[in-house]
């Protein structure tokens, strides 16, 4: 049965104009709008805006059998409701009436229920559709996939926490080739984009695509000042802007995660995928051990609270290890950031990266990319690399792989060391993957240490690998690692894979017991 003010609130809809638009004093916090995907059930979406102080709202939804009202009561300028679950699909119109005598209205059409997913991080998430491998015929099939809608917050900075984004670049679309393929580092994410794609074919509903993210950023730029007090990490300093191409602003302590990400925080999600970490190869490199999984737990904790407790408080979040950057004998800042990635285990998920998953993409170097090595253009596969992780750990497929292989046991023997991995492996001969630190004193090595030599590899059944010790002896083998360097191999040519040659092993560090 209808209410009888909500009868009253249809009423007044059917007098209005479809096109109604309120006065400035009414309307919608800047990231709702036509096209919009919202969060389906079981969660609930969180819908907020501004109004008359004092006033009451109501929103409804039309497009189920029956509409549904939701009213909110204006408190400092503000108004918000959390709608019931609804079930993937659409399209959907909500229409926000503000009572009152002078009775205001306005209605979001096309809108869709699905899954939405946050993508962040630096300069290799905000590379676009059109600048990636194969982008033409990723640009040619965009019109195929118009229920994956996409969102872009603007670059923007503030020393203080956001209610609400200052400007918004790509409001909520149904994709198009112009839209997708803008220009170099504008829109739209080429991870974003392809990751969202995969997921739409893969569940066969809605995907809700928000991306916020800056070129040459650290992770310090990206975090409350909760991780990043827990963590010691000191004020930004002075030498380090001046290090950077966008010196002086973006990559500040707090200042992304104040303009660019607490804004967000009310809207129910998914999950979300990061790309970042090169501009910590020199800058607080030792903390992002630390650093990026105090992100991790802040921001799902800040997302659970600020949506009233519809995004998950371990919603589920994916990342992409640093890829490459230099040939050569170049310093430690790429392996140590992809180690740290990791939080130091090597592999995601795991006890201290909980619902996570990890897109190894240190065999897809690019030498020859227009915009530098840093660049790769291989983005698509990195997308797919994401995807699978998705798939298992957000999306609880047990039939889809998603990790390379990682070692179970490392045996000392007496001129080699016979390293087994967690499943069976697909592996090629290698002089110098590995490397050992040869140690008299019997200390563990850290990976500056100068006694690391490069060691030969070689198959050893279907799970295992050989490793010669060179002319270290048995007892003073302390430590070990694999694919210890900024360009560890050439395209897809790293020395161990999964057995059906999808998935390549992520590097690793081991101290060794005698």
């Amino acid at each position: 049965m209808q209410l009888p003010w909500l009868a009253c609130v249809v009423l007044i809809l059917n007098l209005l104009t479809a096109t109604s638009v309120a006065g400035n004093d009414f309307r919608f916090a800047s990231y709702y709008g036509d096209h919009m995907v919202l969060q389906k059930a079981p969660e609930r979406a969180v819908l907020w805006g501004y109004g008359t102080e004092n006033s009451t709202v109501v929103v409804v939804l039309h497009g189920l059998s029956i509409a549904r009202e939701y009213s909110s009561h204006v408190s400092e300028g503000v108004w918000r409701v959390m709608l019931g679950p609804v079930k993937a699909g659409g399209p959907y119109k909500v229409t926000a009436v503000q009572m009152g005598i002078n009775t205001t209205v306005v209605t979001l059409s096309d809108v869709l229920f699905g899954d939405v997913w946050l993508c962040g991080g630096q300069s290799n998430m905000a590379f676009t559709v059109s600048q990636m491998y194969n982008s033409s015929a990723e640009l040619d099939m965009v019109h195929k996939f118009p229920n994956v809608r996409v969102f872009q917050a603007s670059l923007e900075t503030s020393a203080v926490e956001l209610m609400d984004l200052s400007r918004v670049d790509v409001p909520w679309s149904v994709p198009t080739a112009a839209l997708i393929g803008g220009g170099d580092f504008t829109h739209f994410s080429a991870v974003c984009w392809v990751f969202g794609r995969l997921l739409h074919q893969a569940l066969g509903y809605p995907v809700g695509l928000v991306e916020s993210c800056w070129g040459g950023t650290p992770v310090e730029a990206w975090s409350s000042s909760r991780p990043l007090h827990s963590c010691g990490v000191p004020q930004t300093p002075d030498s380090f802007l001046g290090s950077l191409p966008l010196s002086g602003g973006p990559q500040q302590n707090s200042v992304l995660w104040n303009a660019m990400i607490h804004p967000l925080l009310n809207m129910t999600i998914t999950g979300a995928i990061w790309y970042q970490g090169e501009a910590n190869a020199g800058h607080n490199r030792d903390l992002y051990n630390c650093t990026f999984p105090g992100m991790i737990k802040d921001w799902r904790m800040a997302f659970h609270q600020g949506s009233w407790g519809q995004t998950a408080p371990d919603f589920p979040f994916g990342f992409v290890q640093l890829s490459t950057y230099q040939k050569g004998p170049v310093d430690d800042g790429f392996p140590e950031i992809r180690w740290h990635q990791t939080a130091d285990v090597g592999y995601a998920p795991s006890e201290r990266l909980p619902r996570t998953f990890m897109a190894v993409a240190m065999d897809l170097p690019d030498a020859h990319s227009a915009w530098g090595s840093i660049h790769p253009r291989y983005k698509e596969e990195v997308s797919f690399r994401l995807s699978l992780g998705a798939r298992a750990v957000a999306y609880g497929d047990k039939q889809v792989a998603h990790q390379g292989p990682f070692p179970s046991a490392v045996d000392v023997e007496d001129t080699y060391l016979m390293v087994t991995y967690d499943q069976n492996i697909s592996a090629t001969f290698s002089k110098d993957i590995f490397e050992i630190c040869c140690s008299i004193e019997q200390t563990p090595c850290d990976s500056a240490a100068k006694f690391w030599m490069p060691v030969p590899m070689v198959p050893q059944g279907p799970s295992s690998v050989a490793v010669g010790l060179g002319s270290c002896r048995r007892e003073h083998v302390a430590s070990l690692r694999y694919a210890w360097r900024d360009w560890p191999c050439d395209f897809k040519a790293c020395p161990i894979y999964s057995s059906d040659q999808v998935l390549p092993a992520p590097p690793f560090f081991r101290h060794l017991g005698h």
